[in-house]
């Protein structure tokens, strides 16, 4: 089954994802003039948008809600997105497509931000109500932007099938290996401890959901980054060799690492995507539920979360591994490949610091993961029991799961989740980014006559009025 599954992946990514992706990436930076490299200071200002700078807008009707912040958001998305991708997934990626593919990821994430800014305005822009939170996601801008009721039930399905059940897996596979590699513990019983903390949380809804990964998101990415900077300046010598392997072998110019230029490409963009997550339309489902006065907003914030995942978090563990120089280690992959290179430049600290990073990072996308699912499953039914059977199966069982399978199982059932995932998801946000790019104008031209928090009506949008909910 692995090896047909396998198969299944190398058509999915070598002959059709990996193409579609670029190009998304390349015409939606062309369309917003560089939206993700010209707004950067933008970016960094919304971190500090309240909540209640977005109710400006916003009808009475939504008064009693309790607002999810710019920030809360930002740190729910990048929960998701820091965790088995950046440690684990990255060494995945130079183990087999060699110290290449991390080139690859960088190029993914620079084009991919303009990605996710597209699908994560388009989040805000058709959110819904909930009783006390707003709720979006492809499935909902699918159904009201598109009217394509079939294909916005098969998104629902395949992000709860990808992020509630299959990440779910992989997040704690990775965890239950790293204890394992660092201090013996069982996988059985890591399993058993990670299942009861995560259905204690992910029964807490969105707002217990924001609140932790708000408090876990900056303590995990700052320590590690701080760890990495410490081991690069030690090792500053050879930053420039580091950085010509990767160029050179990116191109095929550096022979006997990891095979061809094919693999390496390829590797280098499904864990990048694995990471980011740049146009799997996972981020809009989360950046639908701040609130703000303007949907370029949020789009905004998700682009900066890309560049955060992949060109810093990811870009520690790579330097952490080129300059250790493991990579090259046949036996060596996964978790245990971050876990030897730390071991090699800090001592025996390095894999006991790798097993409580990976708990943070992936814990956190566990919980994330969930949200995800739970926001897709709300779209499909409103019924209180299928949601309690997905916490249980979500939190719970696919957990557990995960402690106990292969690496192999579990990282290949997800390369083809992700991959029906994204096919679907771009579809909708090639077809609908022309309202991403009016937005964009619009928050630009409000920007230049000196409005400091630009605002949206529906009314700007005749076309859709009908269609968005949330902007009287």
């Amino acid at each position: 089954m692995d090896a047909l599954i396998a198969r299944i992946n190398d058509a999915l990514w070598g002959y059709v994802l990996i193409g579609v992706l670029v190009a998304c990436g390349i015409w939606f930076t062309w369309k917003t003039r560089g939206v993700q490299f010209r707004m950067v200071g933008e970016m960094f200002r919304l971190l500090t948008d309240s909540a209640t700078d977005g109710t400006k807008n916003l009808s009475d009707a939504n008064a009693h809600h309790r607002h999810i912040s710019s920030f809360q958001a930002f740190a729910v998305s990048v929960a998701t997105r820091v965790g088995t991708g950046n440690l684990a997934g990255v060494a995945t990626a130079i183990a087999i497509g060699g110290p290449g593919a991390v080139f690859w990821m960088w190029v993914i994430a620079l084009l991919g931000s303009a990605t996710a800014f597209i699908e994560s305005t388009l989040g805000q822009l058709f959110k819904q109500r909930q009783k006390d939170s707003f709720i979006g996601g492809p499935a909902y801008y699918i159904l009201h932007g598109l009217h394509c009721r079939w294909m916005a039930y098969l998104f629902a399905v395949l992000i709860t099938v990808t992020f509630g059940l299959s990440y779910n897996s992989i997040q704690s596979n990775t965890i239950c290996g790293a204890m394992h590699e660092a201090f013996g513990w069982s996988p059985l019983l890591v399993g058993i401890v990670l299942t009861v903390l995560a259905l204690f949380i992910v029964f807490g809804g969105i707002h217990r959901i924001a609140r932790v990964s708000s408090v876990l998101v900056p303590l995990m990415a700052i320590g590690y980054f701080l760890l990495a900077l410490v081991i690069v300046v030690m090792n500053i010598q050879l930053v420039p060799h580091v950085l010509k392997v990767i160029v050179s072998s990116a191109f095929g110019l550096e022979q006997g690492v990891g095979g061809a230029i094919g693999a390496t490409i390829m590797n280098g963009v499904k864990r990048g995507l694995f990471s980011n997550e740049a146009g799997e339309g996972s981020a809009p489902n989360v950046a639908a539920t701040a609130t703000v006065s303007h949907p370029v907003k949020q789009g905004l914030i998700q682009a900066l979360g890309v560049f955060t995942d992949t060109l810093l978090v990811c870009s520690c563990t790579a330097f952490i591994i080129l300059i250790s120089g493991l990579y090259t280690t046949p036996e060596l992959n996964g978790i245990a490949l971050t876990q030897a290179s730390l071991n090699a430049e800090v001592g025996a600290f390095g894999p006991t610091f790798i097993a409580i990073a990976i708990f943070l990072f992936a814990f956190s996308s566990i919980i994330g993961n969930y949200y995800y699912g739970e926001a897709n499953i709300r779209f499909i039914t409103s019924s209180p029991a299928v949601l309690t059977v997905f916490r249980v199966l979500s939190g719970g069982v696919v957990v557990m799961f995960g402690a106990l399978a292969s690496l192999e199982t579990v990282w290949s059932l997800g390369d083809l989740c992700m991959a029906l995932l994204t096919a679907c998801n771009l579809v909708a946000i090639v077809t609908l980014g022309k309202y991403a790019f009016r937005l964009l104008d619009d928050y630009r031209r409000q920007k230049r006559s000196g409005i400091k928090e630009p605002t949206f009506h529906r009314s700007q949008l005749p076309e859709i009025a009908s269609d968005l909910q949330c902007w009287e």
